[in-house]
């Protein structure tokens, strides 16, 4: 089997033997904790935020394994399934606490009050209420902390982060919903975390008169790529760690863990090119990397021209058009 043996762009049909895919593309997805190789000082600032209970922001580059740390964290302290809140300038802080269909709770109460021959309809309002995963991870019942990740928080809208610091400093919450509801009590359903049983019933929570209060602050990363500055508040509150410019012997060592093999000289080569041009301002992701060793170092990988057009394509510049 040779590279050309897969689309051919002939457009005649054909049968061919597809590749395996790179460890990190094998779906569903499995996080792999033992690849992450944190840089000097990253261990002291996670036992800081684990030892004050205080959120740790991370900021570093796309692609230089922020989002990793968390999963190594869970994994090697049994934290349990690591929640994930993926930041957009569209996001909020009540959508991470808990989300509400109000338009179908509003229809199907309709719908059972004209069916009803006799009195009200009852209203069963938590069919249509579920956590998110903030407030997942300020449920309370838990002894051991659980693991939250908040992805590129700089993405966020401008208020978002101020919106964050009343709750990252009380750990608790209130669902105006539930406030006003004629039932005392509410069982509600949480959100999935990464690597949870996706049959499983999300274990429902019941809320009483709409309050919840963590008994054990969670574990909370916070990740940046630096596009933006927070206020001095917000960043008062968390543990600050800046991720290292990424080094030769660094890399080596992500490419080592990830792809299960020795880096050879023709693989150094590439490492040391891409640590130049990430010194000169190009915006490239460690991924790219991984990806374009991947390629070369397959035992039909491309060769002369078409290994250096694939090369190019895979190791984009990402700031270009």
């Amino acid at each position: 089997m040779t590279w050309n043996t897969f689309y051919r762009g002939s457009g005649e049909p054909h049968d061919t033997e597809l590749p395996p895919p790179p460890p990190w593309r094998t779906f569903p997805r499995r996080s792999a904790p033992r690849t992450f190789q944190p840089p000097k000082g990253l261990t002291d600032a996670v036992n800081a935020a684990l030892f004050l209970h205080r959120p740790l922001l991370i900021t570093g580059p796309a692609g230089s394994g922020k989002s990793s740390v968390i999963e190594q964290v869970a994994d090697e302290l049994h934290l349990g399934a690591v929640l994930r809140w993926h930041i957009t300038s569209r996001s909020t802080l009540s959508d991470a606490l808990y989300r509400y269909d109000a338009l179908g709770h509003i229809h199907t109460l309709r719908l059972a009050q004209s069916k009803a021959t006799a009195g009200k309809a009852e209203d069963d309002i938590a069919e249509f209420l579920q956590f998110g995963p903030l407030g997942t991870a300020l449920l309370p019942g838990t002894d051991r902390p659980r693991a939250l990740l908040i992805d590129e928080i700089d993405k966020s809208d401008l208020d978002l982060p101020s919106d964050l610091l009343d709750v990252l400093e009380r750990g608790q919450y209130e669902i105006p919903e539930l406030v006003r509801h004629t039932r005392t009590t509410v069982a509600i359903k949480r959100w999935r975390g990464d690597g949870e049983d996706p049959t499983g019933d999300l274990a429902p929570y019941s809320v009483v008169r709409g309050q919840v209060s963590c008994d054990r602050f969670p574990f909370i990363v916070m990740t940046s790529n630096g596009e933006r500055e927070f206020p001095a508040p917000f960043l008062r509150r968390c543990i600050r760690y800046d991720m290292p410019p990424l080094t030769p012997d660094l890399l080596r060592a992500a490419v080592e863990a990830h792809l299960e093999q020795s880096v050879t000289d023709e693989t150094q080569a590439l490492i040391d090119d891409f640590v130049r041009r990430v010194a000169i301002g190009e915006a490239l992701a460690v991924d790219q990397l991984l990806n374009a060793v991947k390629l070369i170092t397959d035992s039909n990988a491309p060769i002369e021209a078409q290994r250096d057009r694939l090369l190019s394509l895979l190791l984009r510049d990402l700031s270009s058009a």
